[in-house]
C-alpha cells in the first residue's frame, strides 16, 4: 500500500479525540510531501537538525512536533517555528525553551515526558518530580511556554498487560492533574502514547495523541557506516 493509503486507513479508524501525529524521521522531503498531500499536516521529528532541515523546503503550513530527546543548546533552531514538543523532561529545558521562546516573541506549547517505562534507555521525570514541577512557583514564572500536557513511551515488551499498566499509570497522573487547580501555563490537553506498535493499546488506555511511523512510511532508512 502506498504512503497515503497506509495514512488515510489509519485516520479512519482513530477515535475523533485522537490525533496523529505522522513520524517523518529518516525519511526524505519527497516521501513526507506524500503524506502532506493528503491533506495531513502534523508531523514528528526526532532529530532536531532533520526537523529544520525539512521545515526549510516544505510548506510552512505543517505543524512540526519535536518527539525525541531534546538538548538545551539544540532548542534555539526549532524555537522559530516549532508546534509542540513532546519530550521535556526537565525544568532546565522549559527554562531554555522558554528563553529561545521570547527571543521569537512566541509561545511555545510543550509536553512534560514522565518515565514510565522498564528501560534505562528511556528519558523523562518520575511521577513526584512531575508534580513538583507543575506545582512551582519556577513553572509560573516562565511567560512564554505552556504545559498543554503528558507525554510516555511503554517498555519495548511484548507483554501487553505490562505496557497496559504503564499507559494506564500515566492517564492516572494526567487525570490527576487536570482534576487540580492548576498554575497559569499549565493546561492538560494532550496525553501523548502510542506508537505504531501499541498506539491501539494506548487508545484504549486513554491516549489523545499517538506518534506513528513505520506503519505509515514504512520500515526507516537509517544510514548504513562503510
Amino acid at each position: 500500500m502506498s504512503i497515503a493509503e497506509n495514512l488515510n486507513g489509519l485516520k479512519a479508524e482513530l477515535p475523533d479525540h485522537v490525533e496523529l501525529i505522522a513520524v517523518s524521521k529518516t525519511h526524505p522531503a519527497e516521501k513526507v510531501m506524500e503524506a502532506y498531500d493528503t491533506g495531513h499536516r502534523h508531523f514528528g521529528e526526532n532529530k532536531v537538525q532533520e526537523m529544520v532541515a525539512k521545515s526549510e523546503t516544505m510548506p510552512s503550513d505543517i505543524r512540526w512536533h519535536l518527539i525525541g530527546h531534546l538538548q538545551r543548546n539544540k532548542v534555539k533552531y526549532i524555537a522559530p517555528f516549532v508546534h509542540l514538543i513532546h519530550g521535556v523532561d526537565s525544568l532546565k529545558l522549559l527554562k531554555e525553551i522558554n528563553k529561545r521562546a521570547k527571543q521569537n516573541e512566541r509561545v511555545i506549547d510543550c509536553l512534560i515526558q514522565v518515565f514510565i517505562a522498564k528501560e534505562d534507555t528511556k528519558f523523562g521525570m518520575d511521577e513526584k518530580e512531575v508534580r513538583t514541577l507543575i506545582a512551582s512557583t519556577e513553572l509560573q514564572e516562565l511567560e512564554h511556554i505552556r504545559v498543554v500536557g503528558l507525554m510516555g513511551m511503554a517498555t519495548n515488551t511484548d507483554n501487553t498487560d505490562q505496557i497496559k499498566s504503564e499507559f494506564k499509570g500515566l492517564k492516572q497522573l494526567f487525570e490527576d492533574i487536570k482534576a487540580s487547580d492548576t498554575p497559569k501555563h499549565v493546561e492538560m490537553n494532550h496525553l501523548s502514547m502510542g506508537m505504531s506498535g501499541d498506539y491501539k493499546l494506548a487508545i484504549e488506555c486513554g491516549s489523545t495523541m499517538v506518534r506513528v511511523g513505520s506503519a505509515i512510511f514504512g520500515a526507516r532508512n537509517y544510514p548504513t557506516n562503510g
